[in-house]
């Protein structure tokens, strides 16, 4: 079994297999864990992994020039001096800044001029350009990409007393963690995607029974052509669209003009909330519960014990009713501008759509969970259903940052 390490311990890096010029080397049991979590792990490939070729071994050594810890990617930019003496620069990908933060990494580590080798995978289309699976410092210090310095991600997994506002209702107020999910390979290069919490419990790469290798990785059908974007966007919705729905996401292709997401917008109410594993703040009165999302800085307010006013304006987040029954905050969202529901998928939803989330404490963990149906009678034939669940955050929340460089043209 693999244990994912959580303090600075100096390795030994892995070496390519063979080497061509300059510095660079190239060579060719959880299913029902993750259901009690209620955590919906993503089934494709992210955009930025899509870009990469994972099934190719590359090594980078050079001098550190830059470091961008932004969301969603950070990227690392090194000087690499060939054998004739000429320099190459290059920029190397790494997970975003908030969970490089939350997991112990910092700006110190990459110090300006400092020799770097950084071992993993090419892109697939744009030159000097990687993915980072084991990044080597000058100090001897080796991390793997999941690599856990600190232990900031240890949990509250145990029965709290719910606490309470003056008025009697629960209090939810306070930042808020996704937990994180890891490649069972902490390079990040096969396997799948498992929680944290439960990472240490398979060999690296393993891909747990009933599961399958995440889209892209080591191993897995090659399936990006010049396009990874279209590709990853062209599977089909999980929903059974109506021919509305079906008429309003043709010709989408998933890039920056059709999705939010990649020119760094909020998609929606839902998909924010949880992907990228992002820290979530809640702020809580009497009369409204503002939440401040981690993913794109979206903000919303959910005015309690109010009714819908007679008139509104349709925004990407709706406008949010809400209640507490028996503890639990039941929210109504309407008011939508038509958008998309699922932003790694072909879902639109329209302007009728209607959101019901519910969220409690659960006082056997002390965590926040969250289930939801959206119902959209002009696009879905069904409701869209589904669940997160938050931890108290031993990391604050932070401003987003977006600044997507995954692409040179096209986010």
């Amino acid at each position: 079994m693999r244990t994912f390490r959580t303090s600075r311990t100096p390795r030994k890096p892995r070496t390519a297999n063979r080497s061509t010029t300059g510095f660079l080397k190239i060579s060719s049991r959880v299913l029902p864990l993750l259901s009690l979590l209620g955590m919906a792990l993503p089934v494709t490939a992210h955009h930025g992994l899509a870009n990469f070729n994972l099934n190719i071994d590359i090594e980078v050594h050079g001098k550190i020039t830059n470091l961008a810890m932004v969301n969603p990617h950070s990227w690392v930019y090194i000087d690499v001096t060939n054998a004739d003496g000429t320099i190459t620069n290059w920029k190397c990908e790494l997970r975003g800044g908030t969970v490089l933060r939350r997991s112990g990494w910092t700006k110190e580590l990459f110090e300006n001029g400092s020799t770097v080798t950084i071992t993993g995978s090419p892109d697939r289309f744009e030159e000097n350009t990687c993915y980072t699976g084991t990044i080597t410092f000058a100090n001897g210090l080796s991390l793997d990409r999941y690599e856990q310095i600190t232990d900031a991600e240890k949990y509250l997994r145990q029965s709290i007393e719910i606490k309470r506002l003056p008025n009697g209702d629960p209090d939810i107020s306070g930042d808020w963690a996704a937990e994180q999910v890891v490649m069972t390979d902490p390079r990040g290069l096969e396997g799948t995607l498992v929680p944290l919490s439960v990472a240490d419990q398979f060999d690296p790469g393993e891909v747990p029974e009933g599961g399958r290798a995440f889209q892209g990785s080591r191993g897995t059908p090659e399936s990006f052509t010049d396009d990874p974007l279209s590709t990853t966007w062209g599977r089909p919705s999980p929903l059974d669209l109506t021919p509305a729905g079906q008429a309003a996401i043709a010709g989408f292709d998933g890039s920056s003009t059709d999705n939010p997401r990649l020119r760094c917008e909020t998609t929606n109410i839902l998909w924010d909330w949880s992907f990228d594993n992002p820290v979530n703040r809640i702020e809580q009165t009497a009369d409204e519960v503002r939440l401040i999302y981690g993913t794109m800085v979206f903000e919303r307010t959910i005015h309690l014990d109010e009714d819908f006013p007679d008139s509104i304006t349709s925004t990407r987040g709706g406008y949010s009713i809400g209640r507490w029954e028996n503890d639990e905050l039941v929210v109504t969202t309407r008011g939508f501008l038509p958008g998309i529901l699922l932003a790694d998928a072909n879902t639109p939803h329209s302007g009728e759509m209607v959101v019901t989330e519910r969220f409690r404490l659960d006082p056997s963990n002390g965590a926040l969970v969250r289930t939801y149906v959206a119902e959209d009678p002009a696009y879905f034939n069904r409701p869209y259903r589904g669940s997160d669940t938050m931890f108290v955050s031993s990391y604050p929340w932070e401003p987003y940052n977006c600044d997507d460089r995954s692409y040179k043209s096209d986010a």
